[in-house]
């Protein structure tokens, strides 16, 4: 289903530029965005009755272009961040990134919808026009309908014109600082449990939204609708289907209907972990192979390792594996430099490997295939379990495996294979090089074979015969066009 997406945006966006793959850098980018903006507009704003409206319009009109521009941009990354939400959600749901380990950052962002939805519909509020007041009479009929005698109706706050006092816009003042604060501190707690997160997209994609954001404001200035009069009927009302959504089924449900309809869809995406597989396979340390480096600490992507003095070693450290947050990766065994099959081909140890997918049983296979192969210019593929299937590609010159992740992969495989089993030419493929479903692996690998990150690949000739393709899933076609590349260009060469 994301592939067509992903390709059109692919076409459309330059390298590393697609809001695909920045959904959630971007969500928080235009937070930060919308704190400033918001800054700003507080500065004029007068906390009453008959200055809320009046003040905001002299934003908008009196202070030249700032005003405006300030007003529309607040306003559009509010969209805009509404957008990168939904589809960061919808995203994560169709790929199963709410499975095993990852239930935290799963659970934890749930509540930062309604945090989200709450905040942004009280801008709306403050503004006190008659969209304000129509917003607010639903929302009072919404919050009476739970079942609170204690609590005095809402609604009879909204009868008259009268009755609405200048304490209620300091109220609103106050939530509307509040409730993005308690947002902030939900954004820090959903990336817990994620090492290496990325909390802001690349600058030029970045500084590019931001002047988006800009000539949007410049083309399409926010206004306002008539001041809010409670001793008139509302006429029509423009309606933003971003975060108004729910109020105009208010009014064609009931408030009971509307609460049972987001109450059970907040409780279905809350259980939905429990719903999927836990990944059996995780991560195990064998001490005595446990050089205490750290890499692995450094690389993992979840923060499941942590590091402790040595059981048997003086002065040395030791990796420990937190079972119940590690999702099976492999990440961790490709950047443990003990992995040398040079050393000790037929010793499967090393100082963390997975338990049901040990990293030399790979090795192993790919090694038996290659020397069963009798062709000149033998040709390495290797894949991830989440791009495409590089199997379906061998032939009498092609010997493919697969791994749980690209990330799973020790550049000293590389070397010892291109160096002893005679392969001409290897070609890396997986998921797509931002979009990594293990979040780091094909980042991490990228770095270790052009040396910038340890452990990597020790001979440069070995570095000029590697081939990487990024494609995820549904990319058999490019595969098939690069290895065609490569045999020809082995022919060429008379290998």
């Amino acid at each position: 289903m994301l592939k067509p997406i992903a390709k059109f945006m692919d076409w459309v966006f330059p390298n590393h530029w697609n809001p695909m793959e920045n959904l959630g850098a971007l969500s928080f980018y235009l937070f930060w965005v919308i704190t400033a903006t918001g800054l700003y507009l507080f500065v004029f704003f007068e906390t009453s009755i008959d200055g809320a409206w009046a003040s905001v319009e002299m934003i908008s009109n009196e202070q030249y272009y700032i005003g405006s521009i300030m007003r529309g941009v607040h306003r559009f990354a509010s969209v805009a961040m509404a957008v990168t939400v939904t589809l960061h959600l919808i995203k994560e749901l169709l790929l199963k990134r709410y499975t095993g380990a990852r239930w935290f950052s799963w659970v934890s962002g749930v509540p930062l919808l309604w945090l989200l939805f709450a905040s942004d519909l009280g801008g709306y509020w403050l503004v006190w026009d008659e969209k304000a007041q129509y917003i607010a009479m639903t929302s009072a009929a919404l919050f009476d309908a739970i079942p609170l005698v204690i609590v005095e109706p809402m609604a009879l706050g909204f009868l008259s014109q009268e009755v609405v006092s200048d304490r209620f816009f300091t109220l609103l003042i106050f939530l509307h600082v509040g409730i993005p604060l308690a947002l902030l501190l939900g954004m820090f707690f959903h990336l817990q449990r994620i090492n290496h997160s990325r909390s802001m997209p690349r600058r030029r994609l970045a500084v590019s939204i931001l002047a988006a954001l800009v000539v949007i404001s410049l083309l399409m200035p926010a206004t306002s609708m008539p001041q809010a009069n409670l001793n008139k009927v509302l006429g029509p009302i423009e309606m933003d289907w971003f975060y108004m959504n729910p109020l105009p089924f208010i009014d064609m449900w009931g408030p009971g209907t509307v609460w049972v309809v987001l109450v059970s869809f907040s409780t279905l995406l809350l259980l939905l972990p429990l719903t999927a597989r836990t990944a059996s396979d995780v991560a195990r340390v064998d001490p005595d192979f446990c050089n205490g480096c750290g890499w692995c600490y450094k690389d993992c992507p979840f923060d499941a390792i942590y590091m402790k003095p040595h059981d048997s070693k003086k002065n040395h450290m030791q990796a420990v594996v937190k079972e119940d947050w590690c999702v099976g990766c492999g990440i961790c065994s490709g950047a443990c430099p003990t992995v040398t099959p040079f050393k000790r081909f037929n010793e499967a140890n090393s100082g963390i490997n997975l338990v049901d997918r040990v990293n030399f049983d790979v090795l192993s296979a790919a090694r038996g295939k290659l020397r069963e192969r009798t062709s000149a210019g033998k040709i390495l593929v290797i894949g991830c379990d989440y791009g495409t299937d590089v199997r379906q590609f061998e032939d009498e010159q092609v010997v493919a495996e697969t791994l749980e992740c690209i990330g799973q992969l020790p550049p000293s495989f590389m070397d010892y294979l291109c160096r002893r089993e005679d392969v001409e030419a290897v070609l890396m493929t997986g998921c797509r090089s931002d979009d990594c479903y293990h979040r780091l692996g094909v980042e991490l690998q990228q770095e270790r074979l052009v040396r910038l990150r340890e452990p990597h690949l020790k001979y440069s000739d070995v570095r000029d015969k590697i081939g990487k393709l990024w494609i995820g899933k549904g990319g058999e076609k490019e595969i098939r066009l690069h290895l065609a590349g490569i045999k020809r260009q082995l022919e060429e060469e008379g290998v």
